[in-house]
């Protein structure tokens, strides 16, 4: 029987059980029915962020910026981008440090647009300063490689 990993959903935060062989074949949430893999960062609110970073077996990469940011609006497309591209072996998401200054301080967020990789809850990697599509998929995939 083939490993399964646990996802999940940025709609409905639902826990979804997925083989590992059936990630690449679009599942759906077995709660909400949503797609798990969207192509596009998940955007995390103080609701849902622990949900979405503690009990997803998957690594997050956070995208930690703010609407005034002219460095984060920058990197945004790339970053879009990317998380097209590293879907489904790694999610990424975003937090609007404007909306949410309490995860921004709970994670020492000093400068914006700053990365934070995360697996099972725990950080694992940072990087601060805009970066460019090829940047953030090489540094996604060295950051959570493992």
């Amino acid at each position: 029987m083939d490993q399964a990993v646990l996802v999940v959903c940025p709609g409905c935060s639902g826990v979804n059980r997925v083989p590992r062989v059936r990630l690449e074949g679009q599942p759906a949430c077995g709660l909400c029915h949503a797609p798990l893999f969207q192509g596009r960062p998940t955007v995390l609110t103080g609701v849902t962020f622990d949900a979405q970073i503690g009990r997803s077996d998957l690594p997050v990469i956070v995208d930690f910026w703010a609407p005034w940011c002219g460095p984060c609006k920058m990197m945004a497309p790339a970053f879009e981008r990317a998380a097209a591209e590293l879907e489904p072996r790694v999610r990424l998401a975003k937090v609007d440090t404007e909306a949410e200054p309490g995860l921004a301080s709970r994670f020492g967020i000093r400068n914006i647009p700053t990365l934070v990789a995360f697996r099972g809850g725990k950080e694992i990697a940072r990087q601060s300063g805009a970066q460019d599509f090829a940047e953030l998929v090489s540094w996604a995939r060295s950051a959570t490689r493992g």
